[in-house]
């Protein structure tokens, strides 16, 4: 098993804790990775854009002129395509569906190959627990820059919600906040290094270790 050092809030090493290979140092295949990366984002897409077509378009009741004599072409509505105001015949619908079907082992295998090239880069930093009190930004920010991922963008992954750090850390530019069981592969490409707890590194092999 590979080792990584383990810091306090001020920034000493005061351990070393160990890592499951079958987790964190497994091969990175970039393909995979861009499969699932894709996925996830287009399954947290929403659908903004809708247009009306000419049986939603308000108005249009009555024929706008007679059907013969006027020297016009023939209309049946003025909220035909063809009329301004009318409707749209080929624009963007609220119901398209952009989801991506990517199966559980395969979300999983691409996770511990994100991990794993987070460890390999030393963009990996474990901390044996955090203390921010009275969830003070200033005091997240100065412990965080005692650490290796000082000056970085930062994403902190605790086992158990702390109120206080969440709190600090909402208020901090480049420093953002997921529970372990909830980590993901675009968050952790998002961000440059992650900052575990001891116990989210006990969670995470409980959740991905084969």
């Amino acid at each position: 098993m590979s080792k990584v050092k383990v810091y306090n809030m001020t920034g000493a090493a005061v351990g070393e804790q160990e890592l499951n290979d079958a987790v964190f140092s497994v091969p990175v295949k970039e393909d995979v990775v861009h499969q699932v990366m894709v996925a996830q984002q287009a399954n947290s897409r929403q659908v903004v854009a809708h247009t009306k077509t000419r049986g939603e378009v308000r108005g249009g009741g009555r024929k706008p002129h007679r059907q013969k004599g006027t020297g016009r072409a023939r209309a049946g509505s003025i909220r035909s395509p063809l009329w301004r105001g009318g409707g749209v015949v080929f624009g963007p619908r609220k119901d398209r569906n952009y989801t991506k079907q990517v199966n559980r082992k395969m979300k999983q295998s691409a996770l511990r190959m994100v991990l794993s090239d987070k460890v390999a880069n030393d963009h990996l930093v474990v901390v044996d627990e955090w203390a921010v009190a009275e969830g003070k930004t200033t005091n997240l920010k100065a412990s965080l820059q005692k650490l290796p991922s000082a000056d970085s963008k930062v994403l902190i992954s605790l086992a158990k919600k702390n109120d206080d750090l969440v709190k600090a850390a909402s208020n901090l530019m480049n420093t953002n906040y997921i529970a372990a069981d909830s980590l993901n592969v675009v968050d952790l490409l998002k961000n440059d290094y992650v900052v575990l707890d001891k116990a989210a590194i006990e969670l995470i092999n409980e959740r991905l270790a084969k």
